[in-house]
């Protein structure tokens, strides 16, 4: 992804993600040198609005989403342990295999970090951005909640060093205990967390390309002076309920490009690769601090004449469970 916002975007073509007025998000303190450093440009990704006669203006850029696959282009992701509790944290432990089986040492940096960890249950409550470190063997760690019983799916996005495209490989993680199924919260287009009130406009059309604006508040007070995350004013995750297809979400314009404001709009341009209901998640950095907000929303219209299939209704939703990303 180009100028901001990756996490993603996952593999190589995706699109957007998801709180609500029954939880929203959940504060998390982002390292400090991700508030300075610069973002470095994602591959496969571009800032700003897409021309007229671009592929993703024409509904074709981002055909396919992401993370479906545990292996891809020769690369495998895999978990040293997919079977957890629920309950406490745990220090999840992976590695990027090559196409010689061997564990990948170098990648390129995008948005900051050499990989950008998203967990999240099938019934998409609870959304995590993580960062994890890297041994000299290859070896990725990070420390995950698993708040409840059931399935999660581990994305990992990454670009190997000497690779042209930016991958998301997604696998399962089992987490056991009482298990106690709900769908996917139902949210307005305004949700409110740790006092901030988010409000959301635009809809996912399915095969087009379309703008979602995100604008922020306090106590009734437009926020003008956001913090740029990981090289954007906000970095937007979007899940596919059903199948939780990660998608690729572009953000408009970037901090210190001349043109883009401090707030409290933050745009992103996506496009949904079929009907059904998405999660869209919005990490944003206020006075230090990275914030989630979550939204519950259906993409309607007309389908692409070949894409995905659509997913059957999707699962719960409580609230963001972990640090953030991206």
């Amino acid at each position: 992804m180009n100028t901001a916002l990756k996490i993603t975007a996952f593999t190589a073509g995706l699109a957007t993600v998801f709180g609500a007025s029954y939880g929203i998000g959940h504060a998390t303190g982002g390292p400090p040198d991700d508030a300075a450093r610069p973002s470095a440009a994602h591959a496969g990704h571009e800032s700003g609005s897409p021309s007229p006669s671009s592929p993703a203006a024409r509904g074709t850029a981002e055909p396919l989403p992401g993370g479906l696959q545990i292996s891809d282009r020769g690369y495998t992701l895999s978990l040293d342990d997919p079977y957890e509790t629920a309950g406490a944290r745990t220090d999840l432990r992976f590695r990027i295999l090559g196409a010689d089986g061997e564990p990948v040492t170098s990648y390129r940096t995008e948005h900051g970090k050499e990989l950008h960890l998203i967990v999240a249950p099938r019934d998409l409550s609870t959304f995590q951005h993580l960062h994890p470190t890297r041994a000299a063997d290859g070896t990725w760690s990070a420390s995950a909640a698993l708040p409840a019983a059931g399935e999660y799916r581990v994305f990992a996005d990454f670009t190997p060093a000497g690779a042209s495209q930016n991958l998301t490989l997604g696998a399962d993680l089992h987490a056991a205990g009482a298990l106690r199924p709900s769908p996917p919260a139902v949210t307005g287009r305004t949700v409110t967390v740790d006092g901030y009130r988010v409000t959301l406009t635009g809809d996912l059309t399915p095969g087009r390309a379309t703008r979602l604006t995100l604008a922020v508040t306090k106590n009734g007070k437009p926020v003008t002076d956001l913090q740029p995350y990981l090289g954007s004013y906000g970095h937007l995750v979007a899940l596919r309920a059903g199948d939780l297809a990660y998608l690729h979400v572009h953000p408009d314009g970037e901090p210190g490009d001349g043109r883009t404001p401090s707030g409290p709009d933050i745009a992103f341009t996506t496009a949904a690769p079929s009907r059904g209901t998405y999660r869209l998640f919005l990490d944003f950095r206020h006075g230090g601090t990275v914030r989630t907000a979550a939204f519950t929303l259906s993409a309607t219209g007309t389908e692409p004449a070949a894409g995905p299939s659509t997913p059957s209704s999707a699962a719960p939703s409580p609230e963001h469970g972990g640090a953030h990303k991206h």
